[in-house]
């Protein structure tokens, strides 16, 4: 059963009806998706290995292998590690009416539902999630205070497609961006009252 958020096309929904057999199985801290877990780590690193050895390997060779697995890694993370790991998928569809709609699922809760999702997995996807977008982030930068003009172009689409995915996954697990925005205000509002508590006391 679906449960739409017309505002925001996210949607909560229980994802792969095969494994509803699986929830009564016991939470456990081992990996259960070994292969996905592996492919999920193993693009985004080799395509920051592959442009890191752009000084001994030709450029257009660079190019194309990094584009190759930027692209791959996409479409792994997008589509099968974020459901087998984490039960969360992002996806984007066209209405009759032309009008383009992204939607955020998410595997719907229960006290039985959570036991599925392994605290590994989750800490490795999430790890692997945020971790590499920050360093293409920093390749970007360096490749402009350097003057690599020639591989700015690899490493914005590094950064926009790991952001992306980065940005998607967010969305599912959060929300929708009102209580992402609500959730952000919430915890500056708790960092602020903390510290002015603490100077009460000190004072």
């Amino acid at each position: 059963m679906l449960q739409q958020d017309s505002s925001d096309d996210t949607e909560d929904v229980s994802l792969f009806d095969a494994e509803e057999e699986t929830t009564n199985r016991p939470r456990k801290s081992k990996i259960r998706h070994p292969v996905a877990a592996f492919f999920h780590l193993f693009f985004r690193v080799s395509a920051m290995v592959v442009c890191l050895l752009c000084e001994l390997l030709s450029s257009s060779f660079i190019t194309c292998m990094v584009t190759i697995i930027l692209s791959c890694d996409f479409w792994a993370v997008k589509n099968v590690a974020g459901r087998l790991m984490v039960g969360l998928r992002w996806w984007n569809h066209i209405a009759e009416d032309g009008k383009s709609h992204w939607v955020f699922e998410s595997r719907k809760e229960s006290s039985q539902e959570t036991k599925t999702v392994s605290e590994a997995e989750s800490r490795i996807f999430w790890l692997g999630l945020i971790a590499c977008p920050v360093l293409w982030v920093i390749f970007a930068f360096n490749a402009l205070f350097s003057f690599r003009v020639e591989w700015l172009a690899v490493v914005i689409m590094g950064v926009v497609l790991q952001g992306a995915n980065l940005y998607g996954y967010i969305r599912c697990k959060v929300g929708s961006r009102k209580n992402l925005t609500s959730m952000a205000t919430s915890h500056f509002g708790k960092q602020f009252l903390r510290q002015n508590t603490g100077d009460d006391q000190t004072s």
